[in-house]
C-alpha cells in the first residue's frame, strides 16, 4: 500500500488535464444554465418555471466547481475566454476570485489543524478551548456550525462572510468582492424593477439560496464527520495524512455526483488539488489506498450524524457531540474533591 509522498506522486498522472473535456464541461454546464433560465423567463406554466429555477440552483453547483478547479490551476489556464468566463462566475456567485483564491489555498495547505481552522472552512476548536471559551464566543462558535446557519448560506456565508466581510477587511486587495455586491444588488434591482418579485425569486433568489445552503453544508461535511481526525500540535501535521483522515469521500449517486462535479473525492482533491474534477473518480478506481478512505453521504442519518458534531475531544481522538461534552463536565464536576474546613465540617 502506498503512503506519504508515494502516494501523492502516484496521483500526478491524474492532474493532467484534457483541454477538450474541461472545455466540454464547461459549455454543457453554461448551456444547462441557459435552458434553466429560459424555463425560468419564458415558461408557460408557474410548475416549468419553478423546475427551471430549481435545475438552475443545481448545476450553479457544478458551475462553481468548476470555477474552483480553475482557480487550482487544474484546468484551462492560459486562456483568456476561460479567465473572462470565470471571472464572471466568481462574480455573479459572490465568490470573487481574489478572497476565494486566498482563503480556498490556506484552506488546503492548513487542513486539518486546529489552530487554523477557522480560515476557509469552518471553526473547530478542541474540547478544552471550548469550555475555557466566554460565554459570548462560545455562542457564536455554535452559531457558525448551526445547520440554521448552513441554510441561510446565501446571507451567512456568501454575502457577507465572504463577500462584505473581506471588502471591509481590506479594500485595496478586495475591490473585486464590491464589484460583485454591486453587481448583485444592480441584477436584484434590475431583475425586480422589469420583471417583478416573482421572476426575482425564481431567477435569482431561490436559486442562490438553495445553491449556497447546498455549498454551506458540503464545506462543513467534507471536514466535519464522525471519523475525521485533527491535530492540535502541528508539529505532528502531514499533508497526505490531513487529505486522507481530515477529508471526506461523500458517496453520491450518479445525479447527484453530476451536480457537485464530484467534489464527494475530496480527500482525493485534497491530496492532489490539480486533479480536474472529472478525473477524480478515475484515480479513485486505480489507486486502491484512496478506496479506503473516510465516508459519509447525504442520507439523512448521516447528514444528522455530521451535524450532531461540535468539538474535537483529543483524549477520544474523534469529534464528539453535546451529550458526550455535558457528561464529561458532569463528571469533571464530580470528581472535584469537596473541601475539608479545620472543623471537619
Amino acid at each position: 500500500m502506498l503512503q506519504g509522498k508515494e502516494l501523492i506522486l502516484a496521483t500526478k498522472p491524474f492532474a493532467k488535464e484534457i483541454r477538450s473535456k474541461s472545455w466540454m464541461h464547461l459549455w454543457i454546464v453554461l448551456a444547462v444554465v441557459a435552458l434553466a433560465q429560459g424555463l425560468v423567463f419564458m415558461a408557460p406554466w408557474l410548475w416549468l418555471r419553478i423546475a427551471g429555477s430549481v435545475l438552475h440552483s443545481l448545476v450553479l453547483v457544478r458551475l462553481f466547481i468548476i470555477y474552483h478547479d480553475y482557480l487550482h490551476h487544474a484546468i484551462l489556464q492560459k486562456s483568456k475566454l476561460a479567465n473572462f468566463i470565470m471571472t464572471c462566475t466568481g462574480l455573479y456567485m459572490l465568490t470573487a476570485p481574489s478572497i476565494w483564491k486566498k482563503s480556498h489555498d490556506f484552506h488546503h495547505k492548513h487542513n486539518s489543524k486546529l489552530i487554523s481552522s477557522d480560515i476557509g472552512s469552518y471553526p473547530i476548536a478542541h474540547k478544552e478551548q471550548f469550555l475555557n471559551m466566554p460565554a459570548t464566543e462560545r455562542r457564536l462558535y455554535l452559531l457558525t456550525r448551526h445547520w440554521l446557519t448552513m441554510v441561510l448560506g446565501y446571507f451567512t456565508f456568501f454575502l457577507f462572510g465572504i463577500t462584505i466581510s473581506s471588502f471591509i477587511n481590506d479594500p485595496k486587495e478586495h475591490k473585486d468582492s464590491l464589484l460583485a455586491l454591486v453587481l448583485h444588488v444592480g441584477l436584484t434591482l434590475f431583475l425586480i424593477l422589469y420583471f417583478g418579485w416573482l421572476t426575482w425569486l425564481l431567477a435569482l433568489a431561490g436559486p442562490f439560496f438553495l445553491t449556497f445552503a447546498i455549498g454551506a453544508y458540503l464545506f462543513y461535511a467534507q471536514h466535519n464527520f464522525p471519523t475525521a481526525e485533527f491535530v492540535i500540535n502541528n508539529d505532528k501535521w502531514a499533508y497526505e495524512k490531513a487529505a486522507l483522515c481530515s477529508s471526506s469521500y461523500m458517496k453520491l449517486g450518479p445525479v447527484m455526483q453530476w451536480f457537485t462535479g464530484n467534489i464527494g473525492f475530496h480527500h482525493i482533491h485534497h491530496l492532489n488539488a490539480r486533479i480536474p474534477f472529472y478525473r477524480l473518480p478515475e484515480a479513485f478506481k486505480a489507486l486502491p489506498e484512496l478506496r479506503q478512505a473516510k465516508a459519509t453521504s447525504l442520507w439523512p442519518k448521516d447528514v444528522l450524524a455530521c451535524l450532531r458534531l461540535k468539538v474535537w475531544d483529543e483524549e477520544r481522538q474523534r469529534m464528539i457531540g453535546f451529550r458526550e461534552l455535558k457528561a464529561d463536565i458532569k463528571a469533571a464536576r464530580k470528581a472535584v474533591p469537596m473541601p475539608v474546613y479545620a472543623d471537619g465540617k
